[in-house]
This record gives structure tokens, C-alpha cells and sequence, in this order.
């Protein structure tokens, strides 16, 4: 009975799965769009809500505050004196709903025709960027001494079912979210609007053609959307006493494998994925309890494991069928141009770097290196999107994996370079297996499957009580050559790393360019532009994915490796998937489809270059870096979709066809001093 007794109030979670599921069915129909950020625009409304009923701070009670979302306005603004739930509650879901609006007008709206990279990425920005902000926002307010006094907007009590008591608020959740799927099945199904919608789902071209605007339904169905994301996170967080940015954001997860599950078409479907996979993960969480389970696995890891299982299942059964909404345009993928002079270049940077290792002080060295080690999980992002267009967003669950393994593997004896060397082979391993689903899917779809994966990786495996806190390995020696990190005084952060880290970084840019200009990398080349054709051509569609994501994988576990020497001490916080969309943006910024993209992401990622220029980690620049990369990452992918340096690269192009145009030949100079 107590399986059944957990499953049921499993519900309430369900329920808000269900719901952020239907947003992203909605927000996909109206504009091609899954969006990320889709439980982090539901994260926000929660904090307005809360931040305007009952603030408290030591014996003072305060309320009427709204949390403001933007870097450079106050933490908080007054708004309301006296403050009721109900007032409250329509103040922060009609904020969410203009949130919806704006961000569909301003940011989804002009991408429409744009590659899903560049949608995919834009939604990565705004997701960045709300939980980076309010992450800041909490510890301006004072994390410590000031706490959200969360209220339950459910009934209270339990309904007993034989000998189980289940939450009322249970019931209530998942009624209302049956209730929500009902509605909308009806209006999509016997109203104008519904049937408008649909149609420019299916034909947007045609839709146009018979006076439906699809802009105009769009920004209906986003803040539809946006007003049900908020009115479920709200009332989760009432239930469960507690809301966090980064953890709140990624109801996401779960909520995306309901959504595959009814192929991001029907409500009905989505909405019973959904309150199953709560149900499902309130049993498993029982189990853990009371199962035998290894002392290492970390609680609740296995219910974090449950949406991957759904989402894998998802992509095997119905991977070939999942929709591809038409549109008026569909682009290619940013230009991936072939590296000119990488040894000339990458000389430049090595004696550079080696400079400025030499002469600049500890905390410089420490930048560099931080910048060298973001920069191979740069690298290991451009192999595998920019040359392949397999959007995974798994890249620093491959570091640390390599980072934890190369750590337990040090300290158990293995001595260095045997311990990184097992580990990367180890993360190469895993690599090939979570880029498995690629071989039946690509863009958004495998999007969704690395994010749910680096979760899983996240909570099962780094979680664990075995390598929380592991400490640094033994110091790094090369034939008799101590290549340590760590000092004393200013002799800390020692050059030797740093040369270490950089002569790899060398040899890994070397490397990935040739491999662009081989035979690899044009078949690399060929399966991104196009699987059918590269097919017909014979070429082996799965074994060139995989390949990408094998040196992907070898790319991000040198820099794990590496950080298991750099980091005095390894844990889970250091490979949140957050940490992955940041590198993705950065990599996006400077051009994911080229080397440069990978070096920019090493020198914008936060404690490297860009850092310490600001002031160093103790600047208020950095701990809004997260949050400006969001933003910077939704105006290029808005403005330039294929990145800033293409940008730059096209405009060049331009201005020298304009200026040889504009040049007289010396035929016409000589007609003209003739006449």
C-alpha cells in the first residue's frame, strides 16, 4: 500500500508536469519552438508571487515587493501595500502571460524561419538568463537572513484510500490539470481560434494564404502557455515549501519527456505522459527507500533517472515519426568554414598565452587556465554541433565524468598520466552511448534527450555521497617533473599547469582542424547538411554521428581531467547542466561552427580571461556573467543566427563586393582622362 500511497501523491508533481508539457505543445504549435525556458518563465511568476505576499526578514514582515528580472534595475520594487493572495496571484500570472508576449514578439517571433539551432539556442539564452538573474536576485536580497514564506493556495488535509493517505492537494492539482487539458482540447478542436492555430501548424504557408495570421495566433498561444506555467509552479511550490531557480527551471526535464511522449500534438496524451511519470517517480523514490540499493547512489537519483527512460523510450518508438511542423523557410546551419593557417594561429596563441603565464600574477594564471579548460569543452561543443548539427547539450556531464573518474582513479593509486587517460576512455565510452539516440534523431529532439541525460548523469552519479567533496588528486608528475597547480604565496596556480593545459588545448585545436579538412570532417559536413543525401552517397549516417561523438566526448573529458588537478576540490555543483547551455551560448557567440567559437566560450566563461579583466570573481560583472550570456545569446541568435563572427565575416564579404564594384578599372580611368 505504501507504493500506491507514494504513487498517488506523486500526482501533485505529475500535475505540474502535465501542465508545463501542455505549454510546450502549445508554444510548439505556435511557433516551432521547444521551449527551454519554458519552466524557468514558470520559476519567475512563482518568485513574483511569493516576493508579493510575505516576505520575512528576522521579526519584520514585509509584502508588496516585485522581484525585478533585469540586470541593472533594483533587486525589488514596491508595488502593492497590502497585498491579498488573490491580488497577488493575478498580479504575477499577468505577468507571466506578458512575459510570454514579449518573449514571442521580440525574441521567437523573428526566428520563425530561422535553423532550429537558432531557436533552440534563443530559448537556452532566456532560460540562462531568468535563473542566472534570479540566482543573483536571492543573494542580493540576503539568502541567508530573508526567506520566501511559502503558502499553499490547496486545500489541506489527506483523503484516505484504504490505509493511504494521499494529499488533498493531490487530487486537487492533477483535477485541475485534467480539467486545463479538457478546456484546450475543446477550444483547439471547435473554435475558430483552435482551428486557426492548427491549420498554420500543419500548412503555415496555406494558413496565410486563407487570411490566418500565424503571428497573431502565436502570441495568443505563448502567453496561454506562459499564464499556465506560472499558475503550476505557483502552486508546487505552496505544496512543496520551496522553490530554487536552478532546480525549479528544470521541471523542464520531466516535463519535456511528457510532451514526447504525446508528440508535442495532443493534450490528452501529454497530460496522462505526464501524471504518470509523477506517479512513477513517487514509487521509485519509495523504493530507493526501502530497497537494498548500493550506499553510493544518491536518494531520489533514481526518480531523476525516469524522464531520460521515458525520453529514450520516446525516441526508439516513435523517434522516425516525431513531427516537423512546416514553415515558410527553413535555413541551413551557420557556415562552417574550413580553419586557414591553424598552425600559424595556433603558434600565436601558444607563445601568447605562455607570456602571459610567465608574467602575470596567480590570479592571471588561474584565469588562463580556467579559460583553457572551458575552452575544450568549447571544442568538444563545435565538433559535434557546428560540424555535425547534432544539438547536444551534454558536453560538461562528459567532463565530469572524466573530472570524478580521473580524481577516485588518482587517489586509489593510479598514477598520473595512466588515471586520466582510463577516465577519458571511460567518458568516450559513455559518449558513444548517449549519442545512440542521434542515430534516429537530430536538432531539438536530441536537444531534449542530452538535457535529460546530463540530469540524470547530474543526480545519479554526481550526487553520490562517494564523490561529493572528493578531494584533489596527488599532485601531477611527468618524469620527475612536478606539474602540480597548487602553491603557496605567489607562487600558487603555477605556470608548469599551465603549460600542461596548454599544450593540450595546442594539440586539440590542431587536431580538430584537420580533422575539418579530411575526409572525416567533410562526411562530418555532409550529414549535417543533409542525412538522406549523404546516405545515397554511401556514406554510413550512424557510424559518422558517433564518431562525432566520440572525439566530442575525448575533447570535454581532457578538460575534466584537467579539472580534477585544477580544482582543489570536485562536486556536483561544478557540472550542472546549466554550466553546458552556458558553454553552448558562449560557443554560439563567437560561431559554433568554427574554432574561434570554442576559444571565445574559453575566454567569456565565468573565473577565465573575461573575469579577471572585470575585477576578478568578487566583481558584480561576474556574477551577473551567466545572466549576460543569456542575454547577448538571445540578440546574436535574434540578429545574427549563425554567430557573431560570421556576422562579421558576411559583412566583410559584403563591403568588398560593394567597394570592388565601386573601384574603376583602369580602362574606365583612362576613358575617362581621354574624354
Amino acid at each position: 500500500m505504501s507504493y500506491i500511497e507514494n504513487a498517488l501523491s506523486g500526482l501533485q508533481g505529475g500535475a505540474v508536469i502535465a501542465a508545463l508539457a501542455i505549454g510546450l505543445v502549445l508554444t510548439f504549435r505556435a511557433s516551432n519552438v521547444i521551449n527551454l525556458a519554458h519552466g524557468a518563465i514558470g520559476m519567475y511568476s512563482a518568485y513574483v508571487y511569493f516576493g508579493l505576499r510575505n516576505f520575512k526578514l528576522a521579526s519584520t514582515e514585509l509584502g508588496g515587493d516585485l522581484v525585478l528580472p533585469i540586470i541593472g534595475a533594483p533587486s525589488k520594487v514596491h508595488l502593492l501595500d497590502r497585498p491579498t493572495a488573490s491580488s497577488a496571484f493575478l498580479v504575477a500570472i499577468a505577468i507571466a502571460i506578458g512575459l510570454g508576449a514579449l518573449l514571442y514578439g521580440f525574441v521567437f517571433r523573428p526566428l520563425r524561419s530561422a535553423p532550429p539551432l537558432a531557436r533552440v539556442v534563443a530559448s537556452l539564452g532566456v532560460f540562462l538568463y531568468l535563473q542566472s538573474v534570479m540566482n543573483v536576485r536571492v543573494k542580493e536580497i540576503g539568502a541567508g537572513a530573508l526567506s520566501l514564506q511559502l503558502e499553499s493556495l490547496l486545500p489541506q488535509g489527506v483523503v484516505r484510500i484504504g490505509s493511504a493517505k494521499v494529499p488533498t492537494a493531490a487530487f486537487a492539482l492533477a483535477g485541475l490539470v485534467i480539467a486545463c487539458a479538457v478546456a484546450l482540447g475543446v477550444l483547439f478542436r471547435f473554435t475558430r481560434f483552435g482551428l486557426a492555430t492548427r491549420a498554420a501548424a500543419e500548412q503555415e504557408r496555406g494558413a496565410i494564404l486563407t487570411g490566418i495570421s500565424p503571428n497573431r495566433l502565436g502570441v495568443f498561444n505563448w502567453m496561454l502557455a506562459s499564464g499556465l506555467a506560472g499558475v503550476s509552479v505557483i502552486l508546487i511550490t505552496g505544496v512543496q515549501q520551496k522553490i530554487d531557480p536552478t532546480e525549479t527551471s528544470l521541471l523542464i526535464v520531466p516535463a519535456l519527456a511528457a510532451a514526447l511522449l504525446g508528440r508535442l500534438d495532443g493534450f490528452g496524451l501529454t497530460t496522462v505522459a505526464g501524471l504518470a511519470i509523477g506517479m512513477t517517480q513517487g514509487a521509485v523514490s519509495w523504493f530507493q527507500l526501502r530497497a537494498s540499493l548500493p550506499s553510493w547512489m544518491p536518494n531520489g537519483g533514481l526518480a531523476q533517472a525516469v524522464p531520460l527512460i521515458v525520453i529514450l523510450a520516446a525516441i526508439s518508438l516513435r523517434g522516425s515519426s516525431l513531427p516537423n511542423r512546416a514553415a515558410l523557410l527553413e535555413r541551413q546551419l551557420p557556415e562552417s568554414p574550413v580553419p586557414k593557417h591553424p598552425v600559424l594561429w595556433t603558434s600565436l596563441l601558444f607563445v601568447g598565452a605562455t607570456v602571459a603565464l610567465f608574467t602575470l600574477d596567480a590570479q592571471w594564471r588561474l584565469a588562463i587556465v580556467v579559460s583553457i579548460i572551458a575552452g575544450f569543452i568549447g571544442l568538444a561543443s563545435v565538433v559535434v554541433t557546428g560540424y555535425v548539427g547534432q544539438i547536444s547539450l551534454a558536453q560538461y556531464a562528459f567532463a565530469g565524468l572524466a573530472a570524478f573518474g580521473t580524481a577516485k582513479l588518482a587517489i586509489q593509486g593510479l598514477p598520473f598520466p595512466f588515471a586520466p587517460i582510463v577516465a577519458i576512455a571511460i567518458t568516450v565510452f559513455v559518449g558513444i552511448l548517449m549519442g545512440l539516440p542521434a542515430v534516429r534523431v537530430r536538432g531539438m529532439t536530441l536537444a531534449v534527450a542530452t538535457i535529460a541525460a546530463a540530469v540524470a548523469i547530474e543526480q545519479l552519479v554526481f550526487a553520490s555521497s562517494s564523490l561529493t567533496g572528493l578531494e584533489s588528486p596527488p599532485r601531477p608528475r611527468l618524469f620527475g617533473i612536478d606539474l602540480g597547480f597548487t602553491a603557496t604565496g605567489d607562487n600558487n596556480f603555477r605556470a608548469a599547469f599551465g603549460m600542461l593545459a596548454l599544450v593540450l588545448l595546442c594539440a586539440a585545436i590542431i587536431v580538430v582542424a584537420n580533422l575539418r579538412r579530411s575526409a572525416t570532417g567533410l562526411r562530418w559536413l555532409a550529414v549535417r547538411g543533409n542525412e538522406r543525401a549523404a546516405a545515397a552517397a554511401g556514406i554510413d549516417v550512424s557510424r559518422t554521428k558517433l564518431s562525432a561523438f566520440a572525439v566530442s566526448a575525448l575533447l570535454a573529458g581532457i578538460g575534466g581531467s584537467l579539472l580534477a588537478y585544477e580544482s582543489p576540490s570536485l562536486s556536483s555543483q561544478q557540472f550542472m547542466v546549466v554550466g553546458a547551455l552556458a558553454v553552448l551560448a558562449l560557443c554560439y557567440l563567437g560561431g559554433i561552427a568554427s574554432i574561434s567559437g570554442a576559444l571565445m566560450a574559453g575566454v567569456l566563461a565565468s573565473g577565465g580571461v573575461l573575469t579577471q579583466l572585470q575585477g576578478g570573481n568578487t566583481g558584480n560583472a561576474s556574477s551577473y556573467q551567466f545572466a549576460v550570456s543569456g542575454l547577448l545569446l538571445v540578440v546574436v541568435a535574434v540578429l545574427y543566427p549563425d554567430g557573431v563572427i560570421a556576422g562579421l565575416r558576411n559583412a566583410i564579404t559584403r563591403w568588398s563586393k560593394h567597394a570592388g564594384k565601386n573601384t574603376p578599372t583602369a580602362g574606365t580611368q583612362s576613358t575617362r582622362v581621354a574624354s
